[in-house]
């Protein structure tokens, strides 16, 4: 209220004209770039794929991210949970050469010593996770990602559960913690800011 002198005439004071403002963070919206981020394939196993849930589009969309992550420049990140009983990395994921796979116990991939490093490295903020089982390994990395500050990008198909039950249960978990659920080609088309060029050209034969 601002002090009133008589004959219409009120005071006016230097905090009448500068009102506090207030604003809100603004709310992480998922705008993924290409320089701060990591593709991690979790747990696509020999002894494992064989009782998932639509094995096949696991591994074809996973071959497109990956070859989608060697046109984009994004470091890939493999691992494998308890080898010695789940297997080796199937052969139906076409590995870049020279890729280093990381061998795991714990059913996060963030609890891994060697996967964090690997993170740090790369100086990745965003992740990409593809793998199995959706409501085990995939939705513990993603919890854990999530709490340490990564923003999480969960390829609703590339990954995968024993029943498609658990795998929509999985999924629908993440995206209540924060995580954003996309399709192989959402996400590599978020990773791009316009068409015409030949990364644009690259990405755009991988899903046709």
């Amino acid at each position: 209220m601002l002090p009133y002198l008589g004959a219409g005439v009120y005071l006016c004071t230097p905090s009448s004209f500068f009102q506090p403002h207030y604003y809100t963070a603004m709310p992480d919206i998922g705008n993924i770039e290409p320089q701060s981020t990591a593709l991690l394939i979790i747990d696509i196993q020999e002894r494992l794929m064989p009782v998932i849930a639509e094995k096949e589009t696991v591994f074809t969309n996973a071959n497109i991210l990956l070859k989608g992550a060697q046109i984009l420049h994004l470091p890939v990140i493999v691992t494998e949970q308890y080898p010695k009983g789940l297997g080796k990395t199937c052969p139906e994921v076409a590995l870049p050469d020279g890729q280093t796979v990381t061998e795991k116990v714990c059913f996060s991939c963030m609890l891994s010593d060697e996967v964090m490093e690997q993170l740090r490295a790369a100086g990745a903020k965003s992740v990409i996770l593809a793998g199995a089982e959706a409501h085990i390994c995939v939705l513990k990395t993603a919890l854990d990602a999530l709490e340490q500050g990564f923003e999480v990008h969960v390829v609703a198909d590339a990954v995968s559960s024993r029943t498609l039950q658990n795998k929509q249960l999985g999924l629908e978990r993440m995206r209540q913690s924060g995580a954003f659920i996309v399709s192989t080609e959402m996400i590599l088309f978020q990773l791009l800011h316009q068409a015409g060029t030949d990364t644009f050209k690259q990405i755009s034969k991988l899903i046709k």
